[in-house]
């Protein structure tokens, strides 16, 4: 294992090394995930960076590359590029349906958090999201910036099946399902924007980094 004052490295496997910047979810965390991901893609040796909320798992090939080389290789870069500009974030804005056949949680989500069902959509669609990783299934963003009294706990049993634009809360999350397909985030509402679209290039819509904003599509049920 290799420490430095800002990161930690170990072995993950006999061809990987986790990356650790802490152990909160944050947005300081976030940007040190991203600039780690943007400064290692397309590196020779290395075959696949896997960032999370904290961390980069970071898949190598050992017929090029050592665990010690890889280490190295990490730590110089990181040095180099630790005061490098970030830049400035993509906005993308997402219609949404919300309540009703869209919706079907949001009496649920309203009535865990003692609220009326506009004042949910009057929250979530105020709110500025931060996608901080895509994971689970393909390209689902994983949303910080949640109102905390939106919070609202999982489905005790998920869903065999979720419409693909559906928009959901687990935990103090946020998400949209960019595929069909099984889940337990409590639903509020759902968009008509495809956000993978294999004929696009690229075909994700949403990508780490990038800050998303809900605007409540004028044909909501509610």
């Amino acid at each position: 294992m290799v420490r430095s004052p800002d990161v930690t490295i170990r072995p993950a496997s006999d061809r990987s090394i986790l990356v650790t910047f802490g152990d909160e979810i944050s947005p300081a965390m976030h940007r040190q995930v991203l600039q780690l991901t943007r400064i290692l893609h397309s590196t020779r040796g290395i075959l696949n960076l896997h960032p999370a909320f904290s961390t980069v798992l970071i898949d190598f090939d050992p017929r090029l590359r050592t665990h010690a080389e890889i280490e190295s290789l990490v730590l110089e870069r990181w040095a180099a590029s630790s005061h490098e500009p970030s830049g400035e974030p993509r906005i993308v804005e997402i219609p949404v349906r919300y309540g009703g056949e869209f919706g079907p949680d949001l009496d649920d989500v309203a009535r865990h958090n003692s609220l009326p069902p506009e004042r949910v959509v009057e929250r979530h669609s105020s709110a500025d999201y931060l996608v901080y990783f895509v994971g689970f299934s393909t390209c689902f963003p994983y949303l910080g910036g949640l109102p905390a009294e939106l919070a609202t706990p999982r489905l005790s049993a998920p869903r065999k099946l979720v419409p693909a634009g559906s928009i959901g809360i687990a935990g103090a999350q946020a998400g949209v399902y960019p595929l069909a397909s099984p889940g337990g985030w409590r639903l509020i509402g759902r968009t008509a924007l495809r956000l993978f679209d294999i004929h696009a290039e690229p075909p994700a819509l949403l990508r780490m980094g990038d800050h998303v904003r809900f605007v409540r599509d004028a044909e909501s049920p509610l």
